[in-house]
């Protein structure tokens, strides 16, 4: 077994930081890249596939299996030597048995880690771990709403602040790799990871992932500072619009579509967010398994973006080759077409027949040599910006500020501002003090509906056991309005040992006896917590038992404002004429207790505005930038009428305060442009209203005529602003005549001369492009 030189390996580092056109820190420095090189020269083909391989803890924990762990956990010295010394493995993630640990704890496992396998090889693990808003798998910290309501304060700031605290409290639990954040776009609202998602729009994706990943990595990706990490985008690409609405089910997606928007976050995450690694989808997109796509993993990103980071797998996908996907005769064949294709490290996670059945190929010929090196320099390369050669394992002491009170305040603060109130009939709210309220519902005294999945677990099932300092629902009603006054009857609860959509026998007289008495209802309905797979549905309707008690609590005559705490657009088709009013809080986390009640009692404004479109009918999905053929007004004259309208709950964008804005003077610097002009576009909004408030300005274009039927709109910019009564601001962007252009059929970026309408509020105004583009290369 082979030490390498720890002089080369504790050289200082000297990282260049390029910083320019919104570029964070393109080159690696030389000097490195030659470190790199040595080390790469002396290992051997058993060392480098072990830097290519990532196997669970629970691997390495004493327990009696591999897929569970003995609690309190404790680390097995003889696998750890069999997957270390043996095997030469580079890479560790998650937590056992999928439960969070404590700062300490986790400080014990990776130090134990990493001594091994700097005993052995003088090259530390890389340490991963899904921190999906917050850090997931840690006692204690700050967690934020979910990516979804994250999406709905249109707030880049809070969105990059959230991902530093996140990045800075997964560092003091000893861990500096992140599968997050999730570029997926959330086009189908069936989809059981659409919370995980920043909405339906690309643009939007794009610039939350954006400041994102700059949160998590800081500005020099080179060289990561001790409070950030690396991020990883996911799930590369088109994951978030399987055709059956299932997780990991195959897509169909035209080519344009891939280029021009479920392309278009990923790319801007790494070009301009300077993302170190990125995780492949676990699906199918139009027949050909991700995991072994050359031309999406290689092409798209690896050369045609000059991507320098790692590439890995999601859990247990190569394997999905052969026994899910039958694409190959055995996993052997599964291991070569994942790596061939562009794989850089497999997240196994269990088998560890992985590194064998690679050697094997490698010794064959069927993988070269150049393509291991390739991906081993990559791993390597990430290790050296992340410190770990030099420091690969910290004490939790090294950072005072975890789980603070600063950084719950702005998890407070980014629940306050991504809460979006749809409804408010007759100016019910805010609700005054003094008034007798019913709290009713499911998700009315629950701590894991209101944080989801990846809360302290995979399904967040165990989320009671480690929140319970915070407020419910409920809780936060009694301290808001006092205690007297809050009456709790749910009528409706969850079975919470059983699956997410489980409930137990309703006892909607109860919660109708007891509305009785009071002025108000709040009806906390919407979903219990799952992830991924085992979040899978059939119907996107409500549930039957919440349906009949919103109906019942309706028929009482008292104001019923429903709140809904979902991690997906549930169909209220059947109760939102009866609602008073209806928030809409997505998963807000910890903190979305307190801050609801801060907005029903008009301590704080709602500001939130809906990142998706949110449906009516369950065959009546439709995104904001559909096509003009999909949402046809009138008849067609003849014997046959091929009009198609699709009515929606509620739009894209659509969000109400408790004042009142308006939009006025909208002005263009220079209504003709070309594909290199930048156009200043400028309106004002005045707060009519007679109570300060934000409003999320949105700036929405469309081609009025195109070669290709044009989107009806597309949104180009978003700011937040926030207003005293009277006040006006003008607001302005700046957007870059070529983010106009499509892709055209041929999958090349096209910018047609003709006529553009832009948007702000009701205010429109008219714009022409007099040069056609064509771009030759895949990106502008």
């Amino acid at each position: 077994m082979k030490k390498y030189n720890i002089l080369i390996l504790l050289l200082p580092f000297i990282f260049s930081c390029n910083i320019g056109n919104g570029r964070v820190g393109k080159s690696l420095d030389p000097a490195i890249a030659g470190k790199i090189d040595s080390i790469i020269a002396q290992m051997t083909i058993e060392e480098k596939i072990g830097q290519m391989s990532q196997f669970t803890v629970d691997i390495v924990g004493k327990g009696g299996n591999a897929f569970f762990s003995d609690e309190p956990f404790e680390i097995d010295p003889v696998m750890l030597d069999t997957v270390i010394g043996k095997y030469k493995v580079g890479s560790i993630l998650n937590a056992s048995n999928t439960r969070a640990q404590t700062t300490e704890m986790w400080e014990y496992i990776i130090s134990t880690i990493q001594k091994r396998a700097i005993e052995e090889t003088g090259i530390p693990i890389i340490y991963g771990i899904d921190a999906i808003h917050g850090a997931t798998y840690t006692a204690g910290a700050t967690f934020f709403p979910q990516e979804i309501g994250m999406a709905a304060t249109f707030n880049r700031e809070m969105v990059k602040e959230g991902a530093h605290i996140t990045a800075y409290e997964t560092r003091a639990s000893n861990t500096p790799w992140v599968f997050s954040p999730t570029m997926d776009i959330g086009r189908d609202a069936r989809w059981s990871r659409q919370w995980e998602s920043y909405g339906e729009d690309s643009y939007l994706n794009a610039e939350m992932g954006v400041a994102a990943v700059r949160g998590y990595q800081g500005d020099n990706k080179n060289n990561v500072h001790n409070s950030n990490l690396a991020a990883c985008i996911k799930h590369f690409m088109g994951y978030g619009v399987p055709v059956s609405g299932k997780d990991r089910t195959p897509a169909v997606i035209s080519e344009i579509e891939l280029r021009e928007k479920h392309f278009e976050p990923f790319r801007a995450a790494i070009v301009e967010g300077g993302a170190l690694s990125l995780m492949v989808n676990s699906g199918i997109i139009n027949g050909v398994s991700t995991h072994a796509d050359y031309r999406l993993m290689t092409e798209w990103v690896k050369e045609d973006l000059n991507f320098d980071g790692v590439i890995v797998t999601d859990w247990a996908d190569v394997q999905n080759l052969y026994s899910r996907d039958y694409t190959t005769e055995d996993y052997k064949g599964a291991v070569k077409a994942a790596i061939n294709a562009g794989i850089d490290m497999v997240m196994e996670p269990y088998n560890l027949a992985f590194c064998t059945t690679l050697l094997e190929l490698v010794e064959e010929g069927e993988v070269s040599q150049a393509r291991i090196d390739d991906a081993v320099r990559r791993v390597l390369r990430l290790k050296y910006r992340l410190g770990l050669f030099e420091k690969p394992y910290w004490s939790r002491s090294e950072y005072p500020d975890f789980g603070s009170t600063e950084h719950e305040d702005l998890a407070k603060y980014a629940a306050d501002e991504s809460i979006t109130l749809l409804k408010n009939e007759g100016d019910v709210l805010p609700i005054s003090a003094n008034s007798r309220i019913l709290v009713a519902g499911p998700n009315a005294n629950s701590m894991r509906t209101l944080n989801g999945g990846w809360s302290y677990s995979w399904q967040g099932e165990k989320t009671e056991e480690f929140a319970e300092q915070y407020n419910t629902i409920l809780e936060a009603m009694q301290n808001k309005f006092g205690a007297s006054n809050v009456l709790y009857e749910p009528g409706v609860t969850y079975n919470m040992e059983g699956q997410y959509y489980e409930e137990n026998e309703p006892e909607i007289e109860k919660a109708v006896r007891a509305a009785s008495g009071v002025d108000y209802i709040v009806l906390c309905i919407g979903e219990n917590s799952y992830c991924e797979t085992p979040g899978n549905l059939d119907e996107l309707t409500l549930s039957p038992n919440q349906t009949n008690l919103a109906l019942a609590l309706q028929k009482t005559g008292k104001p019923v404002v429903l709140v809904l705490n979902e991690g997906r657009p549930r169909l209220i088709e059947r109760i939102e004429p009866g609602a008073a009013a209806i928030v809409q809080t997505y998963l807000p986390g910890n903190f979305g207790g307190d801050a609801l009640a801060d907005i029903l009692s008009g301590d704080i404004n709602p500001s939130g505005k809906l990142p998706y479109t949110y449906p009516k009918y369950e065959q009546g999905l439709i995104t904001y930038d559909h096509k003009p053929g999909q949402n046809i007004e009138g008849k067609m004259e003849g014997a046959y009428d091929y009009g198609a309208q699709t009515s929606v709950q509620f739009p894209f964008g659509y969000g109400l305060s408790y004042t009142t804005f308006s939009y006025s003077n909208i002005s263009i610097d220079n209504t003709s442009f070309t594909a290199d002009d930048i156009i200043k576009v400028s309106v004002d909004v005045t707060n009519t209203g007679e109570v300060g408030g934000k409003e999320s300005v949105l700036l929405f274009s469309s081609d009025l005529v195109a070669s290709l039927s044009p989107d009806v709109r597309r949104l180009r910019g978003f700011e937040k602003v926030s207003l005293r009564p009277g006040e006006v601001q003008t607001v302005t962007f700046d957007i870059k005549g070529e983010d106009l252009a499509f892709v055209n059929e041929k999958g090349k970026w096209t910018l047609e001369e003709g006529e553009f309408m832009l948007q702000l509020g009701d205010q429109t105004a008219n714009i022409v492009c007099t040069q056609t583009k064509v771009w030759e290369t895949a990106n502008k």
